[in-house]
């Protein structure tokens, strides 16, 4: 683990370079930058995110619980980040939020099901079948 990760964290949404190198530390290296490291894939259109989707979903189950502090939040968009850019792409992890995607999936709120956040759970829910 590093002393300190803040000098390596991204500056804006755009700086692709630092966060290429925290993907090159890897994990468990950057263990205590995931909570901060999620907040840079808030919107997958962001090439910060970009770079960063599949390296966390590559960490799978170790990075349920930050990605349960997300679900847990109002911010749907982020919780549709989230889910879409790296639950879905890490059956171990999904299957580590099994509980919170079947909530998803069964008894949304409102927002989530403005968000579609329903939809996306169910899918992701389902492929676990497969």
């Amino acid at each position: 683990m590093l002393k300190d990760i803040k000098p390596l964290m991204p500056a804006d949404k755009y700086d692709t370079a630092r966060a290429q190198e925290l993907v090159s530390l890897g994990y468990p290296t950057i263990a205590e930058a995931l909570p901060s490291l999620m907040e840079w894939i808030q919107d997958l259109n962001w090439p910060v995110a970009r770079v960063l989707r599949p390296f966390l979903a590559k960490i799978g189950v170790p990075l349920a619980p930050h990605v349960l502090t997300v679900l847990k939040t109002d911010d749907e968009t982020w919780k549709w980040s989230v889910l879409c850019g790296v639950v879905a792409h890490s059956r171990e992890l999904a299957e580590s939020i099994r509980s919170e995607l079947e909530r998803l999936a069964e008894a949304p709120t409102p927002s989530e099901v403005n968000e579609e956040l329903n939809d996306v759970a169910r899918q992701i829910v389902e492929d676990l079948h497969r």
